[in-house]
């Protein structure tokens, strides 16, 4: 942010300190505000998408690591249930 005010203030000044009337100037002016206030919304915009994505990611990992959590923990509890099973077969 700093880097792109100091673009802004040197093109600022540049033009302030250019020979020409002062309707051309405001012109242009105006018109470099507006590509700098339009880079900045692209740029946020993008760093928008960004986030979002990952986001969307880490829900998508929270969601495959609860359903590979609840899958351990079932096979866990079938596996000792049989041994439950077989120990019970094999005292009575």
């Amino acid at each position: 942010m700093g880097v792109l005010a100091g673009v802004a203030a040197g093109a600022l000044l540049g033009i302030l300190f250019a020979p020409e009337k002062g309707t051309d100037t405001r012109k242009r002016i105006v018109k470099k505000g507006k590509d700098y206030a339009d880079d900045l919304r692209d740029r946020f915009e993008d760093l928008l998408d960004e986030a979002t994505e990952k986001f969307e990611q880490g829900k998508e990992d929270a969601t495959d690591f609860a359903h590979n959590a609840k899958r351990d923990a079932t096979d866990y509890a079938k596996t000792k249930i049989n041994t439950l099973k077989n120990e019970a077969k094999h005292t009575f």
